[in-house]
């Protein structure tokens, strides 16, 4: 099984950062208003950003320390990951 940190933008343009082994199923629990309190009424949402790992541990402490960033240096790391994924 793999797990996932993943990043949404918020239709008022705020980040929310999450964890999750299914993220196509999150995604729609976000849409649908049941996922994460703070993304209720926040739409539309947009994927902006997944990372997978390999155990739950690594993803949660992935997105422990991601919410920890300033919003500058979330973007920077959004924008690094990509450039090395080749996903510009």
């Amino acid at each position: 099984m793999k797990h996932y940190m993943y990043v949404l933008e918020c239709g008022d343009q705020s980040w929310y950062t999450g964890y999750t082994n299914n993220v196509e199923q999150r995604l729609r629990k976000h849409e649908e208003g049941k996922g994460a309190k703070y993304t209720r009424g926040r739409g539309p949402l947009k994927l902006v950003y997944v990372e997978t790992f390999a155990t739950k541990k690594e993803a949660l402490k992935q997105e422990y320390q991601f919410k920890r960033k300033t919003r500058r240096a979330k973007e920077r790391y959004v924008l690094e990951q990509r450039s090395l994924q080749g996903n510009d």
